[in-house]
């Protein structure tokens, strides 16, 4: 049944996202999520590390009973995108991509990597800078329960639970106000 590939920087792990590997696992027996810029963190678009993200993706996938068929590797960004698939291929292996992205596409399909297209599914709302961008203006707001309400139907539930344990939208407010040093 071959194995599907979900490319996408998780930042963080959504609701489209989740739709995305849902639609893979309905084809594809193993799926493997690559998480590119594996090596940013601490910006504004790139919030949350590799771990920090493969944790979360981890409690989403746990939670929905996909540990035997879903495993998380590493992609950092080389900045070079004729290049970048064999880069890629290096550690999600070979499968199909399962995209929604049409960049992502074009680029995979010119490199003769089989693709299998997926719908875009309620893009404005699940689009990751909306997310994080709700993320800064909850990171002051210091009450759980309205966290859980606003992020509810944008980002799964095991994610903010992840989220507010981990003091994970306090990030976002140190992003704009302060250096990281780690």
């Amino acid at each position: 049944m071959g194995k599907g590939i979900v490319l996408g920087r998780f930042q963080p792990f959504h609701n489209g996202h989740a739709y995305l590997v849902e639609q893979a696992l309905a084809r594809f027996e193993k799926v493997t999520i690559a998480v590119g810029s594996a090596q940013d963190e601490w910006t504004v678009d790139n919030p949350f590390s590799f771990e920090e993200r493969k944790d979360m993706i981890q409690k989403w996938i746990d939670e929905n009973g996909h540990k035997e068929n879903v495993d998380i590797v590493a992609i950092e960004d080389i900045n070079d995108p004729p290049n970048w698939v064999e880069h890629a291929s290096n550690h999600h292996g070979v499968g199909t991509l399962v995209t929604s992205d049409e960049g992502t596409r074009t680029l995979y399909e010119k490199s003769d990597f089989d693709v299998s297209w997926v719908e875009l599914h309620e893009r404005q709302q699940f689009e990751g800078w909306r997310i994080r961008q709700t993320c800064m203006m909850l990171s002051t707001v210091y009450d759980d329960e309205a966290t859980r309400m606003v992020l509810a139907p944008s980002v799964p539930r095991s994610v903010i639970e992840w989220l507010i344990e981990q003091d994970g939208l306090y990030r976002f407010s140190q992003i704009n106000t302060s250096p990281h040093a780690g």
